[in-house]
C-alpha cells in the first residue's frame, strides 16, 4: 500500500502518513526498488491504533505509546496508559466531590445582599466563626477578599460573602478544606450554582467520552499487539 492508501481510510493526507512514519507511529517501513514507502496491513492497524489512542490520550502521548511498542518496549507503553487511567479516575473523583458538595448546598439560602462590603469582624459575626478562621480560609485560597486602598483592611463583597457562606456550610457538613476549595473554585468558574449544574453535566459528558475513547484505544492497540506477535509479522515490512 502507498501512503495515500492508508490515508484514504481516515480522511488524512499522504503527508500526514509520512509524518507519522517519521514520528515512529509505524513499525519499520519497507521501500520499493524506486525508494517509495511500502505499507502493509500491519501498518494499517498501527495507524488505527494510533488514531484511537490520540482521541483518548492526546497526540503526544499517543506517539509515545506507539513509539514504545514499535521499539519493543511495551512496558513503557503500559505505564503511559496506566497513568492516563489514574488521571481520569482522579478527575472523576473530583467531579463527584464537587457534585456532592453542590447537593449539600441545595436549599441553602442565598448569600445576603448588603450595601457595602463587610469587614472581617462583621463577616465572622454573621457566620458565627472566628475572624482567624476566615483568614485561614483565605490563606488556603478559598476566600478572596478585596482590600481597602486607604487602610489595607479586608473587604468582603457579595461574592466573597457567598463563598464564605458556602465554605461554612460545607465545613459543617464535614468536607475537608481541599474539597471545599475545589468546589468554590468550580463555582467561580461556572458563575453560580445554576450554571455550575450545567458545568457538572458537561464535565460528566467529557469524562464519559474520554472513558469510551480509552476503551476503544485499548481495543485497537490490543489488535495491533496481537498482529505484532504473529510469526513473520516483521517480515511483512521487508521490501
Amino acid at each position: 500500500m502507498r501512503p495515500v492508501d492508508l490515508a484514504r481510510e481516515h480522511g488524512l493526507s499522504a503527508q500526514a502518513i509520512r509524518n507519522y512514519d517519521e514520528a515512529g507511529v509505524f513499525p519499520p517501513t519497507g521501500r520499493t526498488a524506486t525508494g517509495y514507502r511500502r505499507y502493509t496491513p500491519l501498518h494499517a492497524q498501527a495507524l488505527r491504533a494510533f488514531l484511537a489512542l490520540r482521541r483518548g490520550h492526546g497526540h503526544r502521548t499517543a506517539v509515545e505509546i506507539m513509539h514504545a511498542v514499535n521499539r519493543g518496549d511495551p512496558d513503557s507503553a503500559y505505564r503511559l496508559i496506566d497513568a492516563a487511567h489514574v488521571e481520569l479516575g482522579a478527575e472523576r473523583d473530583t467531579r463527584a466531590e464537587v457534585a456532592s458538595a453542590l447537593g449539600a448546598l441545595s436549599g441553602a439560602p442565598p448569600a445576603p445582599r448588603h450595601g457595602r462590603p463587610l469587614t472581617v469582624g462583621e463577616l465572622a459575626r454573621r457566620l458565627g466563626v472566628h475572624a482567624a478562621t476566615l483568614r485561614a480560609w483565605e490563606a488556603d485560597g478559598i476566600l478572596r477578599p478585596d482590600r481597602d486602598q486607604a487602610t489595607g483592611y479586608r473587604q468582603y463583597g457579595p461574592g466573597a460573602v457567598r463563598d464564605a457562606e458556602i465554605t461554612r456550610q460545607l465545613r459543617r457538613g464535614g468536607y475537608p478544606l481541599t474539597q471545599v476549595g475545589q468546589f468554590v473554585e468550580s463555582l467561580r468558574e461556572a458563575g453560580g450554582t445554576q450554571p455550575l449544574r450545567a458545568f457538572l453535566d458537561t464535565w460528566q459528558e467529557r469524562i464519559t467520552t474520554r472513558s469510551r475513547a480509552l476503551l476503544t484505544a485499548a481495543a485497537h492497540l490490543d489488535t495491533y499487539l496481537t498482529a505484532l506477535d504473529q510469526p513473520g509479522a516483521t517480515a511483512l515490512d521487508q521490501p
